[in-house]
């Protein structure tokens, strides 16, 4: 048996095309456009590339684009105070401060400066509470772009035994929330986790953040499993540098019967999730209806 591959990239353009029909209505219909601003602080190359990715597909998308560039040296009150002036900016709907940020800035009292409603990132604590208690939150991008993903492929969730690799407070903890809100029995396994193999061959899903490259091998897995990887680890091979996720593709492959690839899986829909918690931002902002599709 070789698993189906869940293409990340090409889901990922049809959740941005719908973002961008939902935005066209809005422009139509009440003559809004909405907008996000993104704050990097420094000069991380990797930073830099993601941030510019992220403009030129709010663009795309028919949104309004606002970008803020810091040097290095920036100091915590220079960037609480732009992120009050931007809490306060009626044309701004979303806000995302780039992370990691410079040591001399404290990236929690950051975070949770942010108003809870343009908290596109999820992180805030209000949004943490309010997901882990079953409320209306801002959902992080990266376990909504999963849950997308399932959804899209398995369709009912409802029943399913879902083990998730890894406890961060950003990919972990919301979505193991998430599969819980869909009626999964859900397990959240780490390093310390007894017998690992045992209790990830019970999984009809598996989703692997662990931040470990190809830890997650074929006989970790039931088979027929619907297999996440969230990993994008940078590994030396065969004189190259590759990015692999944290799961073995190949021979995971051999027994899943779904598996998203790295790259090209669980990578593209992060960005596409941040493009609509966006619009579902705004939207709840004017009591509108959400965008069918696009939130938890």
């Amino acid at each position: 048996m070789t698993a189906q591959t869940i293409d990340g990239k090409n889901f990922a353009a049809r959740i941005r095309g719908r973002v961008a029909d939902h935005v066209a209505r809005l422009r139509d219909e009440r003559g809004v456009t909405p907008g996000l601003a993104v704050v990097l602080v420094g000069d991380d190359p990797a930073s830099q590339v993601y941030v510019r990715s992220k403009g030129k597909m709010t663009k795309e998308c028919g949104m309004e684009s606002f970008e803020y560039r810091l040097p290095e040296t920036t100091g915590e009150a220079e960037l609480l105070a732009l992120i009050a002036k931007l809490n306060a900016d009626g044309a701004v709907h979303g806000i995302l401060v780039q992370l990691p940020l410079p040591a001399q800035i404290d990236a929690e009292l950051v975070i949770n400066s942010i108003d809870p409603s343009k908290d596109v990132d999820g992180f805030h604590v209000s949004n943490v509470g309010r997901l882990a208690t079953g409320q209306r939150s801002m959902v992080p991008c990266t376990p909504l772009g999963c849950l997308l993903m399932l959804r899209e492929h398995c369709g009912s969730l409802s029943g399913l035994n879902a083990v998730v690799l890894g406890r961060s407070n950003i990919v972990g903890k919301p979505m193991a929330q998430l599969l819980l809100s869909e009626s999964c029995t859900v397990t959240i396994a780490h390093s310390r986790t007894r017998d690992l193999q045992d209790v990830t061959r019970r999984a009809d899903i598996l989703v692997a953040a662990v931040g470990r490259p190809e830890m997650v091998t074929g006989d970790y897995l039931k088979a027929g499993a619907t297999v996440i990887d969230v990993g994008i680890n940078r590994v030396e091979r065969d004189g190259k540098n590759r990015l692999v996720g944290d799961c073995h593709f190949d021979s995971c492959a051999s027994v899943a019967g779904a598996i998203t690839p790295v790259p090209g899986g669980v990578g593209p829909m992060t960005i596409a999730c941040l493009l609509a918690n966006t619009v579902t931002a705004y939207c709840r902002a004017h009591d509108l209806p959400e965008p069918e599709g696009l939130t938890a």
